[in-house]
């Protein structure tokens, strides 16, 4: 009797259980990924010396790949996280 009650209440607990698969979703981007790069500097006046012209065509190139060397570098780390994301599953 004892091993009918335990045979009975095993079948039941397990009967009872379902195997409901959840599926996760990667996180989309966050929305500051997809901000602007700052504005590029601009001259003050008309009448500028070679000197600040330089020094200002200089920041504008460096204010411009830093800002694209980050943004390509974690679009590349999102792409590949997704990707791995998707293969484990």
């Amino acid at each position: 009797m004892k091993y009918t009650l335990s045979i009975v209440a095993l079948a039941l607990l397990t009967g009872c259980s379902t195997a409901v698969p959840v599926r996760q979703k990667f996180p989309e981007a966050p929305e500051i990924i997809y901000e602007r790069c700052p504005p590029l500097r601009k001259l003050d006046n008309d009448k500028s010396s070679l000197s600040e012209i330089a020094r200002t065509v200089s920041e504008n190139y460096t204010a411009y790949y830093e800002c694209s060397v980050k943004v390509d570098a974690w679009r590349a780390w999102y792409r590949d996280q997704k990707k791995i994301f998707e293969e484990v599953k």
